[in-house]
């Protein structure tokens, strides 16, 4: 099995060496069967471009040679998209941090200036308070001594 990360250059070394000691053992299989054997040894990542080669080919006058030349093309290809979509993943992500961190110092502004009004209101609220208890102080602590004497003499007469 070819594995996810190894080339395809990698994975058709291992599988000549195995052809190669198979020969060796008398055990060798036709080309079409070659080809067969590569394509169901790699990845299931590979899955869509070995149906589409199954499809669109005659595998039994497919060589091994134009197999896996077909499949570079492709993993090079794989690898610029994979690098393109990295790269405005990372792009994105970076738009994502800035606008975040521009709307984080928008709040950060604009609540500096809510806190202030905040504050300011909450100062004046005391100071209005103040105003009332003074106020309601003086009207629940009734009159004075003075003044019931200065209304006392006022209503005998």
């Amino acid at each position: 099995m070819i594995s996810e990360e190894e080339s395809i250059d990698n994975g058709f070394a291992r599988f000549n060496t195995i052809i190669t000691s198979l020969k060796t053992l008398d055990e060798g299989f036709s080309r079409k069967h070659y080809v067969r054997k590569f394509l169901r040894a790699l990845h299931p990542k590979w899955r869509a471009k070995v149906t589409s080669i199954e499809e669109s080919k005659d595998l039994t006058s497919l060589s091994l040679d134009e197999l896996i030349g077909n499949l570079k093309v492709y993993e090079v290809i794989i690898k610029n998209d994979f690098k393109v979509a990295k790269g405005k993943r990372e792009q994105s992500k970076s738009l994502a941090l800035k606008a975040k961190k521009e709307s984080s110092d928008e709040e950060n502004s604009t609540s500096n200036s809510e806190d202030e009004e905040y504050a300011m209101a909450i100062k004046e609220f005391m100071k209005e308070n103040q105003n009332v208890q003074s106020h309601q102080e003086a009207r629940t602590k009734g009159p004075s001594l003075e003044e019931l004497g200065a209304i006392t003499p006022k209503m005998n007469k």
